[in-house]
């Protein structure tokens, strides 16, 4: 036991030693659910009566339809098809291939292998002997007759006859270029000194003191002309902005107010009437269809319990207790020992059968025997060292 008093706590260091657990906040209320009216609670009721002997007879022969529908395929339609599909299979398919295999691919074969080598012989060989000993050989003497006759001769010009006069040519041409050179930079000082100097000096000291002060007055001009059409502009944007704005009161008035009221307060409550209406047909057609396979499985459930009493239970009696004794009867007094004697009989009959075949052998060996000798023994023939005796390990 402490009998000293502890200095008190801080609250921070408290709050550091305990934690304080996080205050639970409160779980997002849900939308509550859209209560229904008086007009969707009165019309539930009649809709899903009506739906229900409505749809009824419907499912029960939907019901009936489905059930004959799987006996059927099970049945008749399934075995049927594979009856088919087997003898497809048999009378079409393996004749067809066999026929295919050894007949068709063969012969399709040996045409295609004649074929190609006919046109070998026909269009390939031909164009290639052609080719190689009458257009190749042909070629290269008219190549070698044209280099002996045209290119040889154009080479000999071109060396000894072309070039120097066109380097005779070249010299007189430069010659010739640079004392039109000389004389086009004379020319070109008179021209300067005549003509563009006399107007360099009219543009700097006449036209262009002349220039800035036609630019100063259309500028002016073109100022007032901007401003006036500014007032001007303004003053028909005004009046067209009232305009519009009286057409846009007198078109709302007339056409957008009618017509949302129309909307509001005429459409969307018969709209939503009418959804209404249409869900709780759907909801009732989809309970009445529900309802409605519960009691045709019921029915039908019925009916073949009442088939099974009146014809399976007592088909099934019969055959347990009249039937299977009467079979297993035949089967141990009747069946058994006709299969037993026919087994001996058939056992002894081999039995003389094998003797008889024997017999048949021995005097048939008789026979050869009195008539050609009896058979020569053969004699094992030995070579290599085991005929001398000269055995080696």
């Amino acid at each position: 036991m402490d009998l000293e008093k502890r200095p008190a706590t801080p609250p921070v260091e408290r709050a550091a030693q305990h934690p304080v657990a996080p205050a639970p906040q409160p779980a997002p209320r849900r939308p509550p659910a859209q209560a229904e009216g008086c007009l969707v609670v009165a019309i539930r009721l009649p809709v899903r009566i009506v739906a229900l002997v409505v749809v009824l007879p419907v499912r029960l022969v939907w019901d009936a339809l489905v059930v004959a529908g799987r006996f059927l395929l099970d049945t008749a339609l399934r075995p049927v098809g594979r009856a088919l599909a087997w003898l497809g299979r048999t009378l079409v398919l393996r004749p067809l291939g066999a026929v295919w295999t050894y007949v068709l691919a063969p012969v399709g074969r040996g045409l295609a292998a004649a074929g190609l080598f006919l046109g070998k012989c026909l269009f390939v060989w031909p164009w290639v002997g052609l080719w190689r000993y009458v257009v190749v050989p042909v070629g290269l003497g008219l190549g070698w007759l044209l280099h002996v006759l045209l290119v040889v001769p154009a080479v000999w010009l071109y060396r000894y006859v072309l070039t120097p006069v066109g380097h005779a040519l070249a010299w007189a041409a430069r010659g010739v270029g640079a004392g039109a050179t000389a004389v086009g930079r004379g020319v070109r000082w008179l021209l300067r000194t005549l003509f563009v100097v006399p107007a360099v000096w009219a543009y700097a000291r006449v036209l262009t003191p002349i220039g800035h002060g036609i630019a100063w007055v259309a500028l002016g001009v073109a100022a007032g002309v901007v401003w006036l059409a500014r007032v001007v502009g303004a003053g028909v944007m005004w009046l067209l902005r009232g305009i519009g704005l009286v057409l846009w009161t007198l078109l709302r008035w007339l056409f957008v107010v009618p017509a949302v009221a129309v909307w509001r307060w005429v459409l969307a409550p018969v709209g939503r009437g009418v959804a209404v209406v249409g869900r709780e047909i759907g909801d009732a057609l989809g309970h009445a269809w529900r309802v409605a396979g519960h009691l045709s499985r019921a029915v039908w459930r019925f009916l073949g319990q009442l088939l099974r009493w009146i014809f399976v239970s007592p088909a099934r009696w019969v055959y347990r207790t009249v039937l299977t004794p009467a079979g297993h009867a035949v089967r141990d007094l009747v069946w058994r020992p006709a299969t037993a004697a026919v087994r001996a009989a058939g056992r002894a009959t081999r039995q003389a059968l094998g003797s008889v075949r024997d017999s048949v052998r021995a005097a048939r060996a008789d026979v050869r025997r009195l008539l050609f000798g009896a058979p020569r023994e053969k004699v094992p023939v030995t070579q290599g060292p085991e005929a001398d005796g000269n055995l080696r390990t």
